[in-house]
């Protein structure tokens, strides 16, 4: 799409806005609009004026806005290639080599890898890891989305590339000569630039785009409070999140002078317009042409951009806007400011330089820019001999994550000693802006760089970079540590260094540098960033099977190429219907108050505002006693619904939202933590319990006793695409049809029925798919969709509501916090005579499931483990924060995290490995589980030994002891986890299903079915059964939707049986249909399928069917302990390395191996990628995912800035998975297991492998064992636990001194 935006585009419009709004291009993902997620990447193309050559680069289209894509062109995913011309090779290969499955991110990946080909026709896998570093995936764990991308590279012959499940020879070629040419209409602009100012007048903005430095000045001098805007990357998400306005903004996009660089003999000037990418290839540059000691500046600066955000936000950021905005966190600013950076700025007075110094930092006015001035270009100097500078950051997670702590640091020797002459550190993240550590650098100007000067050094800086206990983003004790271990390294860098130059001194020079301990060289190593190389292992299909049936093949998802292509179509991609109003729902800012009144009467006054609608306007129920769909009288929560507004558009709904004025009256008590809610008996349910043996006499009998506390954190479903929902009424008879992103459609349409007092038949559900679920679109679509609906009936007119990502986090809750306390008594070989488990969940303020995912809890609790005598207690805390719902694993992640934790416990205390003494106490012959279920643990133990042989288990954990022993600062960890899953809903009438077949008289097959497609392919494995039953190809049968007036009544596509009860289903429709059919092919066995049909239409036979399943019997007797909930159980082991960095805390995932019980694959490609999606998913609940809340209850992390999923770096580098070849035969479809929720707990190893680790420090350095674990294992949480010297310096607060900035609700 080339880019001469119309005069009348408003300046807030975003390009995803415009393409959308303008129905241009179908892009589709406009929910997070923060840049963190890449998932609305497109291609940039401009003219570079100073070089004239053709720029391409990737940037998210939610922060651009349209009026800064002058003379640009635009390529959209869409604009690559579709299914009805031309398939790109990208897009061929990442749906080929099963590297989509909910499609949401796979737009974003297709550009980002589209435009890496478009620079590089044959990239190094380094430069595919980078393209992609700022694209996130909630479903694949990326490995398949690399391997995809890897038939681009270079060969590399060490790399294992496994094939088997795609075949690389099959794909197109990548041919550059057909690739889109950049405009000729935008070209002869380039070479001609317009030079006339450009003025774009929105309703409340107007951006100003002059052609000549000379206009830029003299703009600034009318407009001095006008920021000039380039990337947007900085004032778009403030303008968004915080209400940041601003009514001129000035563009310097057309400056040439702005982005010129030049080298002189000491130093380079890069202009201030230079994106920050291109900043990093002129340093690169640079840091190639001159000897080392000129570039130790470039240097530390080079390996921040590296990790500074993504390439999307590096190719719009510009160096100047970096700077310019003095963020706390800037990477480069510490750098900037201790290598001696200036700034030259220019204005119509004329130019100056002002140093970049911690006056400048600190926004004082006498060393800042003055209003009327802009900021030209940045000098920075050339390092010298015996001058060493070093950058250092840490954050939550490897890429793409905001910095907790940097530093820069630079120390200049006295020639030929180790004397310092000078020294300057400054640090980031540690408070409002960069903070310069120049009292402590003075002081320790003279001093020898040896252990003295480290000692001095380290408590002066503790000093001087104070932190209070209060301050924002927490985690305050850490980043004091931080400030040490940085300098530490530095220290130790500086040494290394003096070490190497030390070879070229005279040997009569006699001077001696303090020696390094081998043992401390680790801690000079940064983790590279590597992609995951792997093997996937799976039972090739019968040689007798036929060719044309699929199943047990790893056939391409069904939707895959229309996911590449963009053409898949979702909820919201539904163009606006006639007479749409978009609603904006409006939540409470309290967490437990009475509702005094609320004000709407300024909302109604606004252009396009229709309505305002509360709780009564709901004709029917609003919910039920425990689950309110609307706040009435109180809210319960920061985030409760409390109205909603509709308008024409919803930038007018959203403006409206923010004028309706509500008056609260607090209420007490105020509940948050779980210790809270059971100091004030805040319960949603009654104590759910399991019992067998007797505890208290196996206590008694024991050698050792262990009492240890578990908290695992909350979890965001974070599904790519969020809540969103269409409502529709028709003309007549009260129907309406209401299109949602939901696991269970005839929920929505119950809620809907109850909600608008209507019958159930006359509302239709439609599900086409879904942008991801985990559990988060079982219940709470519903209330979105009641809520849409009520305001549809009383405006009557279609209501649009879509959650962006902010309110979506705020609203909807997630994965259970679980505090839970445990006493296990073993004897000293390590057997477990008695475990007691209490666990408590903090369910938020509502019931919603929390009473089920107690159930599921406590009956899963003991995992694969054989213990006589156990107690297990669960309840759910009714807290003041937003309902917790179902997510995947139910429960299982949570509590198997602690039954896992004793068996750590256990071993520390017997001085045997945990793997031992897990072997010791698993299941080893047919029995029966705390619930008197029989089962046979067969596939466990082989699942168990498989893992220890295929990760080499038993040599590497020597190894791991080895490296160990040789590195203080660094230490390796491994664990080994079993898990028996039990899947499906414990009740028989949850595991019924139906589906409706139809066969047309041109022999094509219509399945529809009771399961909704969420990216595990289950439309792709209905149709495999539906082409095996009735021996007709795939290509023979389509699913449309799933629809709730096609297949009524049917259950949430949830607890892993999606597939099995709906694949029976519709193998009992197509059996029906083939026992109609035998007699005509029985008469004509040689015809065709075309045949056969055709004559049964004229011999009058139906060529439809209902086929159904009656479920699995299940079902669970709480008052008696027992039953048989479960239809089967899923097996697996899991085996993970790490390495930690003990000063840091963080680490690096060295190899994961799975081994997954699934019997009788339907599909390996979708079975294994349900596997790596899961386990990657629940690594990020054990590892990154941290949900923090304000002591008010206010949720703080709410977008991909503030909470970290797992990245595409976050991998592990060897990442191999083996499904089990098939041995019990469960009565699932062709004996297939679900593997859905299972992978997720299998993440716990990685979390054991960092305690592992963690464990490996404390005995090294005498530190007696703790048994309180926490989950996630953050960076945060690992480098306080490897207490040190460092650690013992820092300053420590009473917490009863200072309210705290968050709070822990686990």
């Amino acid at each position: 799409y080339p880019g001469s935006p119309k005069r009348n585009v408003d300046p807030e419009v975003t390009l995803l806005t415009f393409l959308r709004k303008n129905r241009i291009l179908l892009i589709k993902v406009w929910a997070v609009s923060v840049g963190g997620c890449g998932a609305c990447t497109v291609m940039v193309s401009k003219r570079d004026p100073l070089s004239t050559k053709i720029r391409h680069f990737s940037i998210t289209a939610c922060l651009v806005p349209i009026c800064s894509l002058y003379g640009a062109a635009v390529t959209t995913v869409e604009g690559v290639g579709s299914t009805n011309t031309r398939l790109h090779p990208v897009q061929e290969r990442i749906a080929k080599s099963h590297g989509t499955q909910c499609w949401f991110c796979t737009p974003g990946m297709v550009m980002s890898m589209y435009t890496l080909l478009r620079n590089h026709q044959q990239p190094s896998e380094e430069q595919l890891l980078e393209a992609l570093g700022g694209n996130l995936c909630r479903c694949t764990g990326y490995r398949p989305i690399l391997a995809g991308g890897r038939t681009f590279c270079h060969f590399l012959p060490f790399i294992k590339i496994c094939t088997e499940l795609f075949a690389e020879d099959e794909f197109q070629p990548l041919d550059p000569t057909q690739e889109l040419i950049f405009p000729p209409e935008l070209l002869r602009m380039a070479e001609k630039p317009e030079k006339q100012t450009l003025t774009f007048r929105g309703e409340r903005v107007t951006w100003i785009s002059p052609g000549t430095l000379k206009d830029l000045l003299e703009l600034k001098a009318q407009h001095p409070e006008a920021p000039l805007i380039s990337g947007n990357t900085s004032l778009g998400p403030a303008m968004k999140s915080q209400g940041h306005f601003q009514p001129v903004l000035l563009s310097p996009a057309r400056i040439p002078e702005l982005s010129v660089v030049s080298k002189t003999s000491d130093g380079l000037t890069i202009g201030a317009g230079c994106s920050l990418a291109q900043v990093k290839d002129i340093l690169a540059e640079r840091v190639s042409e001159l000897p080392e000691e000129k570039t130790q500046t470039y240097r530390a600066l080079l390996k921040q951009l590296k990790t500074l955000a993504g390439p999307q936000i590096r190719n719009m950021a510009s160096l100047g806007g970096h700077i310019i905005s003095r963020h706390c966190y800037s990477d480069l600013n510490p750098v900037l400011a201790v290598g001696n950076a200036t700034l030259n700025v220019i204005s119509e007075e004329g130019t100056r330089q002002i140093p970049l110094n911690e006056h400048f930092l600190a926004g004082l006015a006498s060393a800042d820019l003055k209003p009327e001035e802009i900021l030209e270009s940045v000098y920075i100097p050339h390092s010298q001999k015996w001058e060493f500078v070093s950058a250092f950051r840490q954050a939550q997670c490897q890429q793409n994550a905001l910095a907790d702590v940097n530093a820069g640091m630079r120390v200049l020797l006295r020639e030929g000693t180790d004397t310092i002459e000078d020294l300057s550190i400054s640090y980031g993240g540690v408070g409002a802006t960069t903070i310069s550590a120049q009292k402590s650098c003075q002081q320790l100007v003279g001093r020898p760089w040896n252990e003295l000067m480290l000692e001095e050094a380290c408590r002066l800086l503790l000093e001087e970079v104070s932190l209070p206990g209060w301050a924002p983003g927490g985690k305050v004790e850490f980043k004091r540590s931080l400030v040490v271990s940085f300098f530490f390294k530095f220290y130790l860098e500086v040494l290394q260094a003096l070490k190497k130059l030390a070879k070229f001194l005279p040997v009569s020079d006699g001077h001696h540098y303090p020696e390094i301990s081998d043992q401390f060289l680790s801690a000079l190593e940064d983790f590279p960033i590597t992609g995951p190389q792997g093997v996937q292992r799976y039972q090739s299909v019968d040689s007798r099977q036929a060719l044309q049936d699929p199943v047990g093949r790893p056939v391409m998802h069904l939707s895959g190429l229309k996911h590449a292509t963009g053409e898949a179509i979702f909820c919201d991609d539904i163009p606006t219907v006639d007479r749409e109003l978009f609603m904006v729902l409006v939540t409470s800012t309290r967490a437990h108050a009475k509702i005094i009144s609320i004000d709407w009467s300024e909302a109604l006054e606004l252009p396009g505002v229709v309505d305002v609608v509360t709780a009564e306007d709901i004709p029917g129920t609003n919910g039920t006693e425990e689950d309110k769909l609307m706040a009435a009288d109180e809210v319960l929560c920061v985030g409760h619904i409390v109205c909603a507004v509709v308008a024409e558009t919803d930038v007018q709904a959203k403006s409206a939202a923010g004028k309706i004025k509500i008056t609260y009256e607090d209420l007490e008590p105020v509940i948050f933590t779980i210790s809270d809610a059971i100091k004030h008996n805040s319960f949603l349910c009654p104590e759910k319990k399991l019992e067998q043996g007797n505890v208290e006499e196996a206590f008694e009998k024991v050698d050792q006793i262990v009492e240890g506390e578990v908290h695992v954190g909350g979890q965001e479903h974070f599904y790519m695409e969020t809540q969103r929902v269409l409502v529709i009424p028709k003309a007549e008879d009260k129907e309406l049809d209401i299109y949602v992103s939901t696991q269970d459609p005839a929920h929505v349409q119950k809620t809907v029925s109850s909600t608008l007092n209507i019958p159930i038949n006359r509302i239709t559900c439609h599900v086409k798919r879904v942008g991801g679920g985990f559990g988060g679109k079982v219940g709470r679509p519903a209330v979105f969709g009641a809520l849409a609906a009520v305001g549809a009936l009383k405006t009557g007119r279609p209501v649009r509501l879509v959650l962006d990502r902010e309110d979506d986090m705020l609203i909807t809750g997630g994965r259970h916090p679980l505090f839970g306390k445990y006493k296990v008594g073993f004897m000293n070989n390590g057997r477990i005579k008695a475990l007691d488990i209490e666990c408590f969940l903090n369910g938020g303020c509502m019931l919603d499931d929390s009473e089920l995912v107690t159930e599921f809890l406590i009956l899963k609790l003991e995992n694969a483990y054989k213990i006589r005598n156990l107690r297990f207690r669960g309840r759910a805390c009714m807290t003041h924060l937003p309902s917790n719902t179902a997510f995947r694993g139910f429960g299982f992640p949570q509590g198997t995290l602690i039954t896992e934790s004793c068996i750590t416990a256990v071993a520390a205390k017997c001085g045997l490995p945990p793997e031992k003494i897990r072997e010791k106490n698993m299941y080893k012959t047919v029995d029966k589980t705390i619930y008197k279920q029989a089962f046979s643990p067969e596939t466990l133990i082989r699942c168990w030994n498989e893992c220890l042989d295929k990760s080499s288990f038993h040599s590497r954990r020597r190894q791991v002891e080895e490296f160990n022993k040789k590195n203080y600062w660094k230490k390796k960890g491994m664990a080994i986890v079993p898990m028996k899953f039990s899947v499906g809903f414990a009740a028989t009438s949850y595991h019924q299903a139906a589906a409706l077949v139809h066969i047309y008289t041109d022999g094509s097959v219509l399945v529809t079915h009771g399961g909704n497609e969420l990216g595990q392919g289950i439309h792709t494995k209905m149709l495999q059964v539906a082409s095996r039953e009735l021996k007709i190809p795939m290509s023979s049968v389509h699913i449309c939707e799933t629809s709730t007036a096609m297949v009524p009544n049917t259950l949430a596509t949830a607890a892993s049986v999606g597939s099995d009860v709906n694949g029976r289903a519709v193998q009992d429709a197509c059996q029906i249909l083939l026992k109609r059919l035998e007699p005509i092919i029985k008469k004509n066995p040689e015809g065709t399928w075309e045949d056969w049909i055709e004559a049964a239409f004229e011999q009058r036979i139906s060529l439809s069917a209902t086929g159904y399943f009656r479920g699995y019997k299940a079902f669970m007797d709480w008052e008696k302990g027992e039953g048989d909930p479960f239809p089967y159980y899923v097996y697996g082991a899991a085996c993970s390395e790490v390495e930690i960095d003990c000063l840091t805390g963080a680490h690096k995932k060295i190899r994961a191996d799975i081994v997954m019980d699934v019997c009788c694959s339907l599909n390996p490609a979708i079975d294994i990628g349900q596997v790596e999606g899961s386990f990657i998913q629940g690594m990020g609940l054990y590892t990154t995912e941290e949900l923090k809340y304000s002591p008010e209850g206010v949720l703080y992390s709410r977008g991909p800035d503030e909470y970290k999923i797992p990245a595409i770096a976050d991998i592990p580098e060897e990442f191999n998975v083996s499904l089990l070849p098939s041995s019990q035969s469960p009565p699932t479809i062709y004996s297939s297991k679900g593997l859905g929720e299972s992978g997720m707990f299998l993440g716990s190893s990685v979390f054991f492998a960092i305690t592992d680790a963690v464990a490996a420090a404390h005995r090294e350095r005498g530190i007696a064992e703790d048994f309180t674990v926490r989950s996630p294992a953050t960076p945060e949480w690992v480098r306080m636990a490897c207490a040190d010297r460092f650690t013992e310096m820092i300053p420590r607060d009473d917490p009863k001194t200072f309210k705290p900035w968050s709070i822990p609700i686990a």
